[in-house]
């Protein structure tokens, strides 16, 4: 994609943002073992596919993933990540619809935005690689910051840090050239929580959503919400609808889900009703 149609998606992205209304991130993992899909869109065919599903179901952005971050998962060397996205990137990238790409490394972040993804969607906030603040301002890319602490204690005071967690990032940013703009905050459900956190962070999304920045929460299908409900993975919709939906009300901009069809139509119902006041 040429850089001035880049800009271009970017910039209708961003004021999309400002009107306030919740958009739909639809998953697209191109891996052979993330938690809920794994090797399902992991060839080229297979993967065009289901973006094409997702995009005529309603989503607006793509968010595509070369390695599974789930707990436990296995690493995967740069090459091999890159390997797996840059075909689906190449190909999905386009005026119509914003493609991020969730990757911790700089290196495959500076690549996939020079094949024209939008949003640098990076789980450990920039923290597990140091040159990631760099290619965001770089790149003049979005980046998607999750509050990820590595190691979940506790006996934190959650949202003191988390708070404490987003000041540092935005000092790194700053540091480095990224427009605050171009900044979105992910309260990282199912990363470096205990189970009893991941309910906390919903809870405190207001003390995101007051920072001025849109606020992403992805939830879709992951394991607390199967420890609550006793469901199956592929069985979670319901309570992902429900955290999902109470997240828009605290203010949430970007619903990240498997379950784009599903999300539409609830958030169709509650937009609808909110505007017949």
């Amino acid at each position: 994609m040429e850089k001035a149609d880049r800009i271009e998606v970017r910039e209708r992205l961003l004021d999309r943002l400002s009107h306030k209304t919740p958009l739909i991130m639809g998953i697209l993992n191109v891996t052979p073992d993330s938690f809920s899909d794994g090797g399902q869109h992991d060839s080229l065919a297979t993967a065009l596919t289901h973006a094409a599903q997702m995009a005529q179901q309603g989503a607006d952005i793509l968010d595509i993933g070369g390695e599974s971050t789930r707990p436990g998962g296995e690493a995967v060397d740069l090459e091999e990540e890159w390997a797996r996205v840059a075909e689906p990137i190449a190909r999905l990238a386009s005026k119509a619809l914003p493609v991020s790409i969730d990757t911790y490394k700089a290196e495959i972040a500076r690549r996939a935005a020079q094949a024209g993804a939008v949003i640098i969607n990076d789980v450990w906030g920039m923290t597990r690689d140091e040159a990631m603040a760099d290619v965001v301002a770089e790149t003049e890319s979005l980046v998607c910051i999750t509050y990820n602490r590595g190691e979940a204690n506790a006996d934190i005071d959650l949202r003191q840090d988390m708070t404490d967690f987003f000041g540092r990032a935005f000092d790194m940013a700053a540091q480095a050239g990224i427009p605050r703009g171009h900044i979105l905050l992910d309260p990282g459900v199912g990363f470096g929580k205990t189970y009893e956190q991941n309910f906390g962070v919903l809870a405190h999304l207001d003390a995101l959503v007051e920072t001025g920045f849109p606020v992403l929460v992805g939830v879709s299908r992951k394991s607390f919400i199967g420890r609550l409900t006793g469901k199956p993975v592929e069985d979670r919709l319901i309570g992902t609808l429900a955290a999902n939906l109470d997240s828009v009300q605290r203010g949430a901009a970007i619903l990240r889900v498997h379950d784009v069809a599903e999300h539409r139509e609830a958030l169709d119902m509650i937009q609808s009703i909110g505007s017949a006041r």
